[in-house]
């Protein structure tokens, strides 16, 4: 009768604890996060893009350079895209991998593509995310990125001349 004790103990303790993810879960969980962010930034909501980010040590690394955590990220992109959605553009990501390094750890590496009036960027993001309470958060996120060419502005077509015989 002990033994039963403890073996229902047991099980009404599992069924308690909440149930840890799986490997598909979890990437699905960081893919659906990526997704959010995208929607986040492309309607000038740079707080729940940033919503992504641990906060407040988040390590940035952008053009060489480190930002400072979570407030100095946000306070980065309110000042060079915030000011329309002229500067703010349309950013889509793509291609992107994840790796799940532990059940509280993985990386992505994706690319991403951000459209501005006038200036077209691409690059590659690695990101590592670690799981927070519960939650996956992006803990360092390094940005390699390059400016497209200009593509030329579209000069109108000269009126054709009809065939010659007609």
């Amino acid at each position: 009768m002990k033994i039963m004790k403890c073996v229902m103990a047991a099980v009404s303790l599992t069924a308690a604890m909440p149930s840890q993810a799986g490997p598909v879960e979890d990437r699905a969980a960081i893919l659906q996060m990526i997704a959010q962010m995208e929607r986040s930034w492309n309607r000038g909501d740079f707080k729940g893009y940033m919503a992504g980010f641990k906060n407040p040590d988040v390590v940035f690394v952008s053009g060489g350079k480190f930002q400072d955590g979570w407030q100095g990220t946000l306070d980065h992109y309110v000042r060079d895209y915030g000011a329309s959605p002229a500067t703010r553009g349309t950013l889509h990501f793509y291609d992107m991998k994840v790796d799940m390094l532990s059940n509280d750890a993985a990386m992505l590496v994706g690319r991403y593509h951000l459209d501005r009036a006038g200036r077209s960027t691409e690059g590659v993001n690695t990101r590592l995310f670690r799981k927070v309470d519960g939650r996956w958060r992006i803990t360092l996120n390094h940005v390699s990125a390059y400016d497209l060419p200009a593509t030329p502005a579209a000069t109108p077509l000269a009126p054709r001349s009809a065939p010659a015989g007609r």
